[in-house]
């Protein structure tokens, strides 16, 4: 079987969800140029992922999962994922207590990064999702595994993955990106007809393989 796994900001959504959120608190400058940095790999996403939450933590949880749930999506990849829902994923290296809502919108599986709560205060970061590990479980599992995406910390997921599809429809994606991916789409109705394609060939030689 294929299996889709889709980064969550820049992908799916129309924006980047952090600095976002950074603007709805009239904190915005200094989020967009970190997040901006980190996009394109120009320092290390874990190093900018810790101080971007550090400037946000302080901030209400559920207000920002109420700021996130608004976030434009691109509803031609929500269709693909709702036609598909058992065979596709979400992996966002966001936290789960910020996204939780916005997943609400998403027909599939969210996989976010665990933050460190205590009585609902945001403390940081427990531990970051692993976006490879996920391609790496599914692979084991014998499955085929597209994985979409735009940002230097989706690069070694993509790698991996047995196709790599750059997300060009929000920013221009990172050089790390463009380096190992199979397609790079700047329009979403092209990417979504070329999964399409790709998902109705497996189900075509699932079925000259196996017939009933």
């Amino acid at each position: 079987m294929t299996k889709c796994i889709f980064d969550l900001d820049g992908t799916l959504t129309r924006e980047e969800s952090l600095p976002r959120i950074a603007e709805h608190f009239g904190i915005g400058s200094e989020m967009e140029t970190l997040t901006r940095e980190a996009v394109l790999g120009k320092i290390p996403f874990w190093a900018s992922f810790q101080k971007r939450v550090h400037l946000l933590k302080t901030l209400p949880v559920r207000e920002v999962a109420d700021v996130l749930y608004d976030i434009p999506l691109y509803e031609g990849l929500i269709g693909f994922i709702a036609r598909y829902s058992g065979s596709c994923a979400v992996a966002t290296s966001n936290l789960s207590c910020w996204v939780e809502r916005l997943a609400e919108r998403i027909p599939c599986e969210v996989y976010a990064s665990a933050p460190k709560l205590e009585e609902g205060r945001l403390l940081g970061i427990e531990t970051l999702l692993d976006k490879a590990a996920i391609v790496r479980d599914w692979q084991r599992e014998g499955h085929r595994v597209i994985f979409i995406g735009d940002g230097s910390n989706d690069a070694s997921a993509m790698e991996l993955a047995d196709i790599a599809v750059a997300a060009g429809i929000t920013h221009r994606p990172a050089e790390a990106v463009l380096d190992v991916a199979d397609y790079h789409f700047q329009d979403v109705d092209n990417m979504v007809e070329t999964l399409e394609h790709i998902m109705s060939e497996t189900t075509d030689r699932s079925e000259t393989t196996n017939p009933e």
